[in-house]
């Protein structure tokens, strides 16, 4: 009985820490990376980004550079100067918190002239309430969560296998 228990255990641990573990990177503008003249945001249009996940942005060093912005700032192509400027050429943002984000590139000229600007929508984890099938801020109530339901699965699998066997 004692195994059966520490089986139904993991498979509810399981049930909960898997979805954490899903979190997608998103390298932005796919090969063609962050530069100049490139449709971001129908790049991003069709992407659910979801807190967790990362955005890598590849460019040359030294050419260009990546800073998150307000959406006013975002509009006027503007930074303020207690913006995180980041100029690796490699930068990787972990989308930490679920809402409306905006990225533009600070080199002059490169966003308002050449569109080096990025706007996205950042959902709620993968698996957490607020993703859950049917509650008001889901992004879409009538379809649930594929991978949610896939892991839930497991879950269920891993404890009905954990009862019989044991």
């Amino acid at each position: 009985m004692a195994s059966s228990n520490i089986f139904f255990i993991i498979a509810i641990v399981a049930f909960f820490a898997v979805p954490s573990c899903l979190a997608t990177e998103f390298t932005v503008g796919d090969e063609k990376g962050w530069s100049l003249d490139f449709d971001y945001q129908s790049w991003a249009a069709g992407k659910e980004f979801h807190v967790g996940d990362k955005l890598v942005f590849n460019y040359r060093a030294g050419v260009h550079n990546v800073i998150g912005v307000s959406g006013i700032e975002f509009q006027q192509c503007q930074a303020s100067s207690n913006n995180i400027v980041r100029s690796t050429g490699n930068d990787v943002i972990t989308l930490s918190t679920p809402g409306r984000k905006w990225y533009i590139c600070g080199v002059p000229g490169h966003c308002a002239a050449r569109n080096m600007k990025l706007n996205i929508t950042v959902l709620a984890q993968v698996g957490s309430p607020a993703t859950a099938p049917g509650s008001p801020t889901s992004p879409s109530a009538a379809t649930p969560n594929v991978a949610f339901s896939f892991y839930g699965w497991i879950a269920v699998m891993v404890s009905f296998i954990g009862l019989v066997f044991v």
